[in-house]
């Protein structure tokens, strides 16, 4: 049996990613086709990242006539977990193009599990595989061969049977990642991101991931495949494949696509222990919690290992808004955490989120404060968005009834009732981010003529400070204008105001 797989991922649709020009290849994707490959099915994949619509499938069904096509997104990527309506659409039009080319079509995805219905009913697919994917997949193919209509005895699966809705049996979760074959990466054209990569940044990134889930309780936060369980590769595991693919593909920087990074008690130091002893020296970004950083010697840990880049979950500067998120964290640490960061030399980032429900001007002046006071490497900002199986999206979600998903990773609509509307969040995300850079510009500026630091930085973050002041002043009085009286001290927040302690 023939299986073609394929993920519903395009960069074209996801304006602000297409000019990021930032592409990894579908992880999870790969890691399915290395198990079915290793378990004697004859694999093929197509990589949908670069291409125009659903309709660039048809000339690839009819090379390969493939029995099974399975659309399997990568779970490890934040974007797909976003359930995107344009990368759904396109999903959409794939399985529709399979079926009539007389495919059996299943569908792995976070979208998919979410709203099963809307795939099987509307659209066709046979099969929808809630959970992790491997061994589901594997255990299907293994009956669509046979002939083997039992579907009921597979772990993970959702299908149709006499109109009827028939949801399996959860599969429990692999614990051992280290039986996992290498993702295959010889059926990607690694040449065509290497390509993009080295003519936008001037070096090579790839994708690895060392765990799967997270355990913490984020209330926002959605877990449809791993849930709040947490599995772990080995450090030798992790050492080693860094080894194979840096032979095969001569990369310059990896980004760990972990939800947290490096969780487990005496992961870091092992895992520095062992790039030390293989001599491996490569510079790295990760994902973590500011509480997690500050324990033992991490930081340290993350420093020795080649850690360029920790992407944190600030969220807020508001301790009320993070005991409502159930975040866990508090801002003190936060705070900490990004100064221990910028001792050891790691770029500090920050994710930021505006628009929770119960958010008030003296939240979000004390998140622009603490963005002011530590000025990290970069931010990312983002409003509250309800995704299902969560407890936010419990409360809010009789109010979704126009719109319940973003188009797009730039779309940023508030799409429940709050206090400010959609246009304020919109436009405070273009205030701060004005504000941010020229504090930045700045901060680059002084040490550059004040402690003769001559590390190389563009002419741009070197002198742009006065051009985003201004912008951010145009931006603050177009703020100040869409409807809600913002109190005045919200408009002393100016990019030169001295440092505050909260």
């Amino acid at each position: 049996m023939k299986i073609l797989l394929t993920h519903s991922y395009f960069l074209k649709l996801d304006i602000k990613q297409y000019q990021a020009q930032t592409p990894y290849p579908p992880l999870a994707t790969l890691y399915a086709a290395a198990f079915l490959r290793k378990n004697n099915f004859d694999v093929s994949f197509f990589d949908t990242q670069f291409c125009n619509s659903g309709k660039d499938i048809v000339e690839v069904l009819k090379k390969i006539k493939p029995n099974l096509f399975v659309i399997c997104d990568d779970s490890f990527n934040y974007l797909s977990k976003m359930c995107l309506t344009n990368m759904r659409d396109a999903a959409f039009e794939m399985q529709r193009i399979a079926k009539q080319n007389g495919c059996k079509v299943v569908v792995s995805s976070s979208d998919a599990a979410d709203n099963y219905e809307k795939y099987l009913n509307e659209e066709g697919a046979d099969f929808v595989i809630s959970g992790e994917t491997e061994q589901t997949l594997l255990e299907l193919a293994c009956y669509l061969e046979k002939d083997n209509k039992q579907f009921d005895e597979i772990k993970g699966l959702i299908y149709k049977k006499n109109n009827t809705t028939i949801k399996t049996t959860s599969r429990p979760l692999m614990k051992d990642l280290d039986q996992l074959p290498y993702p295959a990466w010889d059926l990607v054209d690694i040449s065509s991101y290497k390509k993009i990569w080295q003519k936008k940044h001037g070096y090579f990134s790839i994708n690895l991931v060392t765990t799967r889930g997270c355990p913490f309780k984020c209330n926002w936060c959605a877990k449809p495949v791993y849930g709040n369980r947490y599995n772990s590769h080995s450090p030798g595991y992790i050492v080693g494949l860094i080894e194979y693919l840096q032979q095969k593909f001569e990369f310059d920087h990896i980004w760990f696509a972990d939800d947290i990074f490096g969780l487990k008690p005496g992961w870091l130091k092992e895992f520095a222990d062992l790039m030390k002893k293989n001599q491996i020296e490569i510079s790295y970004k990760i994902q973590s919690r500011a509480d997690l950083l500050l324990e033992e010697e991490n930081i340290k840990y993350l420093s020795q290992s080649g850690c360029e880049t920790v992407w944190m979950g600030a969220e807020s500067g508001s301790e009320k808004i993070l005991d409502a998120m159930d975040k866990g964290i508090t801002v003190e640490q936060i705070y900490d955490a990004v100064e221990k960061l910028k001792q050891q030399k790691i770029k500090p980032s920050l994710f930021l989120q505006f628009g929770y429900p119960g958010e008030t001007m003296e939240d979000i002046s004390l998140t622009i404060k603490m963005v002011n006071k530590l000025v990290p490497e970069d931010i990312g900002i983002s409003v509250s968005y309800p995704l299902p199986g969560t407890k936010f999206y419990e409360k809010v979600k009789n109010e979704l009834d126009q719109k319940a998903n973003w188009k797009d990773s730039d779309d940023l609509d508030l799409m429940f009732k709050n206090t400010f509307s959609h246009l304020f969040y919109k436009q405070l995300h273009r205030y701060i981010h004005k504000s941010y850079r020229g504090r930045q510009s700045l901060n680059v500026f002084k040490n550059f003529i004040l402690f003769s630091n001559k590390d190389h930085v563009s002419l741009k973050r070197l002198f742009g400070f006065p051009f985003y002041f201004a912008g951010a002043y145009r931006e603050k009085l177009k703020l100040k204008k869409l409807g809600p009286k913002l109190p005045d001290n919200f408009f002393k927040l100016n990019p030169l105001e001295p440092e505050i302690k909260i």
